[in-house]
């Protein structure tokens, strides 16, 4: 059997090569895996939206780029991905926009409570410009946000109704450990305590904390309302999850990568929203119905008058919180 000379097969392979690049097929090497960790049940309405991105990522770069989503914190905590995500080790991942103060005090703006008015309110606000700078204000940080997913109003629940603010007085509430909202439930009259999200069940079953604060998903997902019978619908936050990437994978790929990836992240979002509002329906169903949780609806103003204060601390801390805070309370806010 006859063998090539070996100009003649470098010729030949360089040929292949170029022809699968003018079809679009690229070569194997072009190939990339990214991974998308986080520490949500695969059954959340947020993965169901990442769900959604990876399939629009791999159909849009006809299967160069895989999204490999690994959940339920398999790769560590919330906190521990978004350090892997800082070196490049994990690309992508989802964080709540609570979370984000610590790297980016303007995030402290939209976790104001009671800045929004409503969910279509705080969609108004992330969808513009105001959102779109929140994204990119990390990239310093090793990390810049794609886009916003709905992570739902975030309402107080424990072992006791809370139809006004006097009833917080002397509760320990878990938080997540954020300044605001710490200072929120103080300003309320209930004792924050920081908290790891998988320490809150055995937390309220054990009296270590009198309740906490989340989406109406954290009593029927993580089986909160097993141990905290009552869910009072103050709606106090409005904070999305915000899908990030790591500045190191990013600007490792071609401007037409980026631009595949930051697509699919703006039509799964449009996705996710429609899974949550489906998802709390159900979900508020399944807590009264199933785990005998009594769901409470208090007046809200009286809440928002008492953090007034915050809102004002917190435009005391820059010019650029200042003019942000001014910005969405014009846009739309009623409370």
């Amino acid at each position: 059997m006859p063998t090539w000379p070996a100009r003649t097969l470098y010729f030949a392979l360089s040929a292949v090569t170029l022809a699968c690049l003018c079809l679009g097929l690229g070569p194997l090497y072009a190939r990339k895996t990214l991974i998308l960790a986080h520490n949500l049940d695969t059954n959340h309405p947020v993965h169901r939206g990442m769900l959604d991105f990876a399939e629009l990522v791999k159909e849009d770069s006809q299967g160069r780029i895989d999204i490999r989503l690994y959940a339920n914190g398999q790769l560590g905590s919330e906190r521990e991905v978004l350090e892997q995500l800082q070196i490049g080790a994990v690309a992508l991942t989802k964080v709540s926009s609570i979370s984000l103060e610590s790297f980016e005090p303007l995030y402290s703006a939209i976790n104001a409570p009671f800045i929004f008015s409503d969910e279509s309110h705080a969609y108004q606000v992330l969808d513009g410009q105001v959102g779109e700078d929140l994204l990119r204000s990390t990239v310093d940080k090793r990390f810049r946000g794609l886009t916003f997913y709905a992570g739902g109003a975030r309402s107080f629940y424990a072992n006791k109704p809370v139809l006004k603010p006097e009833d917080l007085k002397g509760m320990k509430m878990r938080v997540l450990g954020s300044r605001t909202a710490m200072r929120m439930t103080g300003l309320l009259g209930g004792s924050a305590v920081p908290m790891p999200f998988g320490e809150v069940y055995t937390g309220l079953q054990q009296g270590v904390i009198d309740g906490a604060e989340s989406s109406v998903t954290a009593l029927t997902m993580s089986r909160h309302g097993e141990v905290a019978k009552h869910l009072s619908l103050d709606e106090h936050m409005i904070a999305p999850d915000v899908l990030l990437i790591s500045t190191t994978v990013w600007d490792s790929l071609s401007s037409e990568d980026q631009a595949i990836l930051k697509s699919a992240a703006e039509r799964s979002k449009r996705n996710q929203r429609k899974y949550w509002q489906e998802a709390v329906t159900e979900h508020l169903k399944k807590a009264t119905e199933e785990m005998g949780v009594t769901v409470h609806h208090p007046n809200k103003k009286p809440f928002a008058d008492l953090v007034k204060p915050l809102h004002k601390e917190l435009k005391a801390k820059s010019p650029e919180l200042h003019d942000l805070l001014e910005l969405i309370e014009s846009n739309g806010s009623r409370v």
